[in-house]
């Protein structure tokens, strides 16, 4: 019995075709199957780097047959290519499912690594990367995407979101009332293209920016998670956690302490930002 073929999870460039990796390359002429999303798109890419493979399309439109026909192929022997339209494959779009049955069915599974959108955007946000919360598209449907948003909107760490220009001042206006107009957001768009765009701002301030220019392009949105102190606004202001902050500031003071460098020696002791002992100071008088 002939030995299964590999499946082979390929990340082509998300829009600078210099981002290509020689190891894609390879990969892409050695197989014997390329699944693309978008066969018309990936032929551009294909013709580019002079690669010949036969090509079959997998989309979110004929997956459940197509799944279980690669898996098939790939049982027989013949290796498989997985490519989207830009990016990592099986993230917001339907390769998570060959991925996942290829691999219930025994099949080696194999990462061609390459661009990501989504990370891209998040290291050149400005924003904290080392926890984020990736969501995709919001869900279509009215119930399903108020959920989201409440979900969204408890996240503590960065949050990524994808968005097409003619949906973004829609998504906006909801995640301004969900997460406040105040929230930090970094805006990328057009990622690693000639006109690559980066708008770092508020959601109220993106609004405003977005009354005067027409969105373009696809967007990436970065936005800053729920921090200690809006947690601590809502849930911990009468809690030890407020109180422990106040004293170890109070107590670096009284050790001759300048404010600033107690408020941020205090943002140490705690792991959090300075701004947000900061915040709770502003609660604080706020009460008294």
């Amino acid at each position: 019995m002939k030995e299964p073929g590999t499946l082979y999870v390929c990340g082509t460039p998300i829009g600078n075709l210099g981002d290509m990796t020689y190891r894609c390359v390879q990969t892409l002429k050695s197989a014997d199957i390329i699944a693309a999303e978008d066969t018309r798109n990936t032929l551009r890419l294909l013709n580019h780097f002079d690669i010949h493979t036969r090509m079959c399309a997998y989309h979110d439109h004929n997956k459940d047959e197509k799944t279980g026909q690669l898996v098939g192929e790939l049982l027989a022997g013949k290796d498989v290519a997985l490519v989207c339209d830009a990016g990592m494959p099986g993230i917001s779009d339907p390769g998570e499912e060959l991925v996942k049955e290829a691999i219930a069915a025994g099949i080696a599974v194999r990462v061609v690594p390459g661009p990501s959108a989504s990370v891209s955007a998040l290291v050149t946000s400005g924003l904290p990367t080392g926890r984020f919360a990736f969501e995709g598209f919001l869900p279509k449907k009215k119930k399903t995407r108020k959920e989201a948003l409440k979900r969204i909107s408890e996240e503590s760490g960065t949050i990524i979101l994808y968005e097409a220009p003619h949906h973004l001042k829609k998504t906006l206006e909801e995640l301004s009332g969900a997460l406040g107009k105040d929230r930090r957001i970094a805006l990328m768009r057009e990622l690693t293209k000639l006109h690559e765009e980066g708008i770092r701002t508020t959601i109220g301030g993106a609004l405003s920016y977005y009354d005067d220019h027409d969105p373009r392009g696809e967007y990436v949105l970065v936005i800053e998670g729920r921090s200690f102190t809006e947690n601590a606004q809502n849930d911990l202001k009468t809690s030890s956690n407020a109180v422990d902050i106040l004293e170890k500031v109070e107590y670096y003071e009284k050790a001759g302490m300048e404010r600033k460098e107690a408020m941020r020696q205090t943002a140490r002791d705690f792991n959090v930002s300075r701004r947000d002992v900061y915040g709770i100071f502003l609660d604080k008088g706020r009460r008294n």
